[in-house]
């Protein structure tokens, strides 16, 4: 009898041990599954204005987005208020992001990997010199 009390006490201590560890791992936690399954990836977006050397909008502008990890580019004309916007890009990546228009191009800025913000608003200056 003392024997099956010692194996019922140590097959006790195991499947709390098990248990402990689902919990703390969200394996035996379906609200926590399911929450993960909600949100889905985190994608970053970046958005801004490409403007003049006054702070006025530039309609027409090709703005630039460079991949540092394929070093694809993808561009971009800015609309009528001379507004961006790129979305849907992965947060393990670098990137940079430029503005040209009428042969003039503004700084390039640096969005990091590092960085854990998943938007980011850049504003694009060009001396268009007017």
């Amino acid at each position: 009898m003392e024997r099956a009390i010692v194996s019922l006490r140590g097959f006790a201590c195991k499947v709390l041990f098990a248990s402990s560890l689902m919990t703390v791992f969200g394996v035996g936690v379906p609200g926590g599954v399911v929450l993960a399954q909600d949100r889905g990836p985190v994608q970053r977006v970046v958005q801004g204005k490409v403007t003049d050397a006054g702070n006025a909008p530039i309609k027409g502008a090709v703005v630039y987005l460079k991949d540092g990890r394929s070093l694809a580019v993808k561009s971009y004309f800015s609309d009528d208020q001379g507004a961006y916007r790129f979305g849907q890009l992965s947060p393990n990546t670098d990137y940079e992001i430029w503005a040209e228009f009428d042969g003039k191009k503004s700084a390039v800025k640096t969005i990091s990997s590092f960085d854990s913000k998943n938007q980011f608003f850049i504003n694009l200056k060009i001396d268009t010199g007017k």
